[in-house]
């Protein structure tokens, strides 16, 4: 599975377009690709990421370093695969989290704490439920363009990740499979407390694109997924 060629794709995610504008012109372009490979692939050893970005070691371990002063990064070390030295391995900081568009989670649950004690214990239910109906709809009507399922999932993942989402549409092109995976959602600690908003989340999303979506979660860290595959069937 890869991800779908530019030309194929009916507008190109920009890694830029995954992080809160106002980090647009504080991070190097350099670190913004790094940051955005490491959110992908949930860490790297430098030789991996220095592969994917295309950029010497040296050059890409000095983005790291500057990046794990600032805060960004964690450094550790991991075994090598062949005799070796162990090699020095990045991932994200907790302190990165702010770097990613979220809903202001304290405010947002605070407000369905209150709807709950007001309304009663199914109230922020009944809310999440009416909200992810109306995205529903919103989304179809921006997909009502695509003709086929692969062009609307295509489009789909630019509209999420304008949304703040993180999101990439995969295609197996011998198997026909397509993936929409989702890196990072602003609606993690809603869904992480209000788990049935979850299936509403997909729903909605399912209305939209005209197909079945079978979800599988890869790792959990605070009950927030490392990263979520939507995987597309075309209706019966």
């Amino acid at each position: 599975m890869r991800p779908l060629d530019k030309e194929k794709t009916p507008a190109t995610i920009c890694p830029e377009q995954m992080f809160l504008p106002a980090f647009h012109d504080m991070l190097k372009p350099q670190w913004l690709a790094t940051l955005t490979e490491l959110k992908e692939a949930g860490g790297l050893a430098v030789s991996e990421l220095s592969r994917r970005l295309g950029t010497s070691y040296m050059t890409v371990k000095q983005h790291c370093e500057d990046l794990t002063k600032l805060g960004y990064l964690k450094r550790s070390r991991v075994p090598r695969t062949e005799i070796g030295r162990p090699e020095i391995f990045y991932s994200l900081s907790e302190k990165a989290d702010a770097l990613f568009p979220a809903i202001p989670a304290e405010f947002t649950l605070g407000m369905l704490d209150q709807i709950q004690k007001m309304f009663g214990e199914n109230s922020p239910d009944r809310l999440l439920f009416q909200y992810f109906q109306d995205q529903g709809e919103g989304w179809k009507a921006r997909l009502a363009k695509g003709s086929t399922l692969l062009y609307r999932a295509q489009l789909f993942a630019k509209i999420r990740s304008q949304e703040g989402c993180f999101t990439r549409c995969l295609h197996d092109a011998e198997g026909g499979r397509i993936v929409l995976r989702e890196f990072h959602n602003p609606l993690g600690s809603i869904l992480a407390k209000y788990p049935r908003a979850v299936a509403m989340e997909q729903r909605a999303a399912e209305h939209a694109l005209g197909g079945k979506l079978v979800r599988e979660v890869s790792g959990e860290a605070g009950g927030i997924p490392a990263h979520v595959d939507f995987i597309l069937a075309a209706p019966p």
